[in-house]
């Protein structure tokens, strides 16, 4: 049965509530948000108060910080007020530190600067996700004050047994090349000079063949016996060369006329791979870069190396063809058959590059999915070029991150599901 990407979602679902669901294999995706800048549901028991810039509200001993993430027409970064009994305080009344824990224990520490407007900020920027362990240091009217909580998003949880039963997989992100390629189509021929056509030498009635298309034949085989009209003594047809019978023209009785070909014999243990390159791309491609071949009846492929661009061009397509060999020992590929190639034409190293499998969307993102331990996170990435297998990133991961490289759309409905996707 094919497994269907629909069919995949609902079994991981299923999956996941079988081994409990909830809070035991997901990570609250909102949980501690509300109150920074990002709104949603909220998953605690009782929902963070909310302060009159939007921030969390966090209270002790009658001291109370609001704090959020500023992030209008401005790069994300702390933002808090100071309060006594609620009534407004100077910002000079008091200091805040916020230091996070992100996934995989990467700490962070933003300190807090008093601004004219009667706010504290932060010069760090606060990087995307906004999924982190919280916990904040004060000092308010030299009283020392401190709050810890979580504030997740874009996480979930999935066991290890599950992720493996979906087919989840993971690997290093590592360098790679990215290659600037062109794919055209093209047509299979017999190499030139490995063709023959056998005749007759002298007229006469066809008294026995030996050998019918689709044979293969070694050089000085006997393909057939003709009785000499002129001497009325018989003699052999033979091939000149090792092939395959492509064509027999002749039956048992028949006049083999002189001149007249009787068998078509071509050698297929190498074939010629004639693409068309169209417009612009002619000038790109020259001979010795790679080629991948790949037969459109079935989609096998083979690699091989572009050999010349033929000058001029081909009469009923005005295209430019370009010529490469392709061994064909085991008779698997043959002339006549319709491929596809990708024609590499150059290859640039890249520090970090992912399968474009690996790429999701969440929000205006485009986010891979990085894995510690059972947990699952989106990480936001600036992408470079990219060819048909792979894309280069410039940032947001660093190497040997462990990227889903399979079913990363799964790990998405998961987190969706979860309510990790939450908006600013």
């Amino acid at each position: 049965m094919t497994w269907h990407p629909l069919m995949s979602a609902m079994a991981l679902s299923l999956m996941l509530a079988a081994c409990g669901g909830g809070k035991d294999d997901h990570v609250d995706g909102n949980r501690g948000h509300q109150g920074e800048g990002h709104g949603g549901e909220e998953h605690d028991a009782e929902e963070a108060a909310r302060g009159e810039h939007g921030g969390r509200l966090l209270t002790q001993d009658g001291v109370t910080v609001e704090l959020a993430i500023a992030e209008a027409g401005t790069p994300p970064a702390y933002q808090a007020w100071l309060y006594r009994d609620g009534r407004p305080l100077p910002a000079k009344a008091g200091s805040v530190e916020v230091r996070l824990v992100r996934l995989g224990n990467v700490r962070e520490t933003h300190v807090l600067h008093p601004q004219a407007d009667g706010s504290l900020l932060a010069k760090s920027v606060v990087g995307e996700p906004h999924s982190f362990d919280v916990e904040v240091l004060a000092k308010v009217e030299g009283r020392r004050l401190r709050w810890t909580y979580d504030s997740y998003e874009g996480r979930t949880t999935i066991g290890a047994k599950v992720a493996e039963d979906s087919g989840i997989r993971v690997a290093p992100v590592q360098a790679g090349t990215i290659a600037d390629e062109h794919e055209v189509q093209g047509l299979l021929t017999p190499v030139e000079g490995r063709v023959a056509n056998v005749a007759a030498r002298f007229p006469g009635p066809v008294r026995r063949l030996s050998v019918n298309v689709g044979d293969r034949v070694r050089a000085g085989q006997a393909l057939a016996t003709i009785e000499s009209n002129l001497s009325l003594t018989t003699y052999s047809v033979t091939s000149p060369i090792g092939g395959v019978v492509l064509a027999r023209n002749a039956g048992v009785g028949s006049v083999a006329g002189e001149g007249a070909t009787l068998f078509e014999i071509a050698d297929l243990s190498t074939l010629w791979v004639d693409l068309h390159v169209f417009g612009a791309d002619a000038q790109h491609i020259v001979p010795g870069v790679p080629v991948t071949v790949t037969r459109l009846a079935d989609g096998a492929t083979a690699q091989t190396t572009l050999e010349r661009v033929l000058p001029g061009t081909a009469t009923a397509s005005q295209s430019t063809v370009a010529r490469a060999t392709l061994q064909n020992s085991d008779g698997l590929w043959r002339p006549g058959s319709a491929v596809k190639a990708r024609i590499t034409v150059e290859q640039q190293p890249a520090a970090m590059v992912v399968p474009l499998a690996s790429l999701q969307t969440f929000r205006d993102w485009d986010v891979v999915f990085v894995r510690v331990g059972d947990t699952y996170e989106i990480r936001p990435v600036e992408l470079g070029q990219r060819d048909a297998q792979r894309v280069e990133v410039r940032a947001g991961l660093k190497a040997g991150d462990q990227v889903v490289v399979e079913q990363s759309y799964l790990v998405k409905a998961d987190i969706e599901k979860s309510g990790a996707s939450h908006d600013h």
